[in-house]
């Protein structure tokens, strides 16, 4: 009997340590137009590409079938170094407010990108995966003021990031 209770309580140690934590809250609404444009990388959680960035710029572009046009540009290795661009398409998400896309890099793949933070004026904003495995604080600006972005980084750190991980993203002047 004693056997069969650790055998039980054995399972459900197990099955606790595979849940997920909780989804990440996107922003309520998302204007679109408002949001297409350039975004400065400022810190992220480096997906492999990008684990060497510098300049790391994300623009977006609103394309007639509903569809977000990317260009993601960086320097490799350093601020002079050789320019890499990718073009992801984004793919809005029906009745997710516009806050959650599904960016496709390769076809037929989808990899989450939930908007979970914007300021008003849609200078900055946070992009997020529920996986807690990549994270990217963008702005507008190539700098952000330090209240500001140490809120940002409370933000990812208060959504079960570990925030030891981010790396922070040089810009030439």
């Amino acid at each position: 009997m004693r056997y069969k209770y650790s055998l039980l309580a054995a399972f459900f140690l197990l099955l606790s340590g595979c849940m997920s934590q909780a989804p990440i809250k996107t922003v309520p609404e998302v204007n679109l137009k408002s949001f297409m444009g350039p975004w400065f990388v400022i810190a992220h959680i480096p997906t492999f590409i990008e684990k060497n960035a510098f300049n790391a710029i994300e623009s977006y572009e609103l394309n007639e079938d509903g569809t977000i046009g990317t260009t993601f540009t960086f320097n490799e290795g350093s601020l002079s170094g050789p320019v890499k661009t990718y073009h992801p398409k984004g793919f809005v998400m029906k009745g997710s407010g516009n806050a959650l896309w599904g960016m496709q890099f390769i076809w037929p793949i989808k990899a989450q990108y939930k908007i979970v933070y914007l300021d008003q004026n849609y200078q900055n904003t946070i992009i997020a995966r529920d996986d807690r495995d990549y994270v990217w604080i963008m702005s507008r600006q190539k700098k952000i003021d330090q209240d500001t972005l140490k809120n940002l980084v409370k933000k990812i750190e208060d959504d079960g990031y570990d925030i030891k991980k981010l790396r922070w993203i040089e810009h030439s002047n």
